[in-house]
């Protein structure tokens, strides 16, 4: 992402052509996208100022170029939010060019796929989508922050996906990998790994209870490999056994970029890895940290560690209040702490590994393209699983989609007086 796309094309073409392949059927982009049509755009932009750029994306936006392979891609926190939340539900920001929305499910032939935009800021989790432009110093970055209203609908699917895509690392994940090496060699990452703010809870429910086979990810701009495994394997995640194969077999010597510019001060720069081999170092000294992000430094607490966000801790229970029992008794059941009730896994969500796979982003001698072959375990007997393979609507997701209409957090419906004039 970030605004290359000629780039990111030509490293598709060249690997294809390595591996004898004609080309690829789909190309996948983790987010910070940035589609900029206009200088216009840049404002809607959470970049520094004298950072901003264009980039090459408005060349596909106005017919000059076109997208040769079709290309699906999540929201970020470095996107032209102004444009994308135009198309909260997802669509065609150019020919061959899909934005995902806010949250959605897509089928590409026999292929299911799940995305989930923005990051992680528990204290924005449960708000409304209130930005409006122009944008202010604060919306501009709390539009690009996960809301709850979206991730409901994905915890609302009970059928099995193939593919899991989000920006941000779900919660958790990194343990599930070489975690030595990725603390080793970024130690800011274990303080916040240890201290369960590393990655994003909402993309954590969402990968347990839609289990893909495979997630891919970005934002902390490294190439790391991780296995999920749910069920009575799920306690054996601390040895480093991705399967994620790599376009590359030989350990590249150290490299220095002395040309890029972090403009991710709220993501961190990260390592680059290879699925079960240590780190390469790559050090940039010269790298500087532009975007020094406000949210960073209020408290990520309004949202509980757990699953099931806890209650509030004025709730009354019988272990902790000092109330006479039989004053007790004679309160509303509303006062007394509820026992959550187990929750059901669909029964056709049966997948029981997640392959994860987050990439860096694409600049000189960093690993930022991964290609992959899938096989789909979802209910493939759809009319769009024959050649040529198609983007379509999901039935469910649709359905999921109008059962939340009421709820639109774009449309503003002013209502009429319920006097009529005479």
């Amino acid at each position: 992402g970030h605004g290359t796309l000629n780039a990111i094309y030509a490293s598709v073409q060249k690997s294809c052509e390595i591996k004898g392949w004609d080309g690829v059927d789909l190309l996948i982009i983790g987010g910070d996208f940035q589609a900029v049509r206009n200088a216009f755009d840049l404002n809607g932009m959470s970049v520094p100022l004298k950072y901003r750029a264009i980039g090459d994306f408005h060349e596909y936006y106005s017919g000059k170029r076109t997208a040769p392979y079709l290309t699906l891609f999540v929201g970020g926190n470095h996107e032209a939010s102004n444009h994308l939340r135009e198309l909260y539900y997802g669509g065609w920001v150019a020919p061959n060019i899909y934005y995902m929305g806010a949250a959605s499910i897509l089928r590409f032939g026999p292929l299911r796929i799940a995305g989930l935009s923005g990051i992680w800021k528990g204290f924005d989790y449960r708000k409304p989508h209130k930005e409006r432009l122009p944008y202010s110093r604060d919306t501009v970055k709390s539009i690009y922050h996960v809301r709850e209203l979206d991730v409901s609908k994905l915890l609302l699917v009970k059928t099995q996906v193939d593919i899991g895509i989000s920006h941000d690392w779900p919660r958790g994940v990194e343990w599930k990998g070489n975690w030595q090496q990725l603390f080793r060699f970024k130690r800011h990452f274990e303080e916040d790994a240890r201290n369960g703010q590393l990655g994003s809870l909402a993309a954590k429910w969402v990968m347990d209870r839609l289990r893909p086979p495979h997630w891919f990810a970005a934002h902390l701009h490294c190439k790391y490999a991780a296995v999920v495994r749910y069920g009575e394997d799920s306690s054996s995640n601390t040895e480093p056994k991705p399967t994620i194969s790599t376009a590359s077999d030989k350990e590249p010597e150290k490299v220095t970029n002395i040309d890029e510019i972090d403009i991710d001060g709220d993501d961190g720069d990260s390592p680059s890895v290879r699925a079960g081999q240590p780190f390469d170092k790559v050090h940039n000294e010269n790298e500087i940290n532009l975007e020094a992000d406000e949210d960073t430094d209020l408290a990520d607490t309004s949202i509980s560690t757990r699953e099931a966000p806890a209650l509030d801790s004025a709730v009354l229970s019988p272990e902790s209040s000092s109330v006479p029992e039989n004053v007790r008794n004679e309160l509303p059941a509303s006062f007394f702490r509820q026992k959550p009730e187990p929750s059901v896994h669909p029964s056709a969500i049966d997948n029981k590994t997640t392959h994860f796979l987050a990439l860096d982003k694409c600049l000189p001698n960093r690993r930022f393209l991964q290609i992959l072959e899938i096989d789909p375990i979802s209910d493939s007997s759809t009319p769009s699983s024959s050649l040529p393979y198609r983007l379509c609507y999901d039935r469910e997701w649709l359905a999921i989609t109008r059962a939340f209409s009421s709820l639109n957090p774009i449309v503003s419906i002013s209502r009429s007086p319920s006097t009529s004039q005479t």
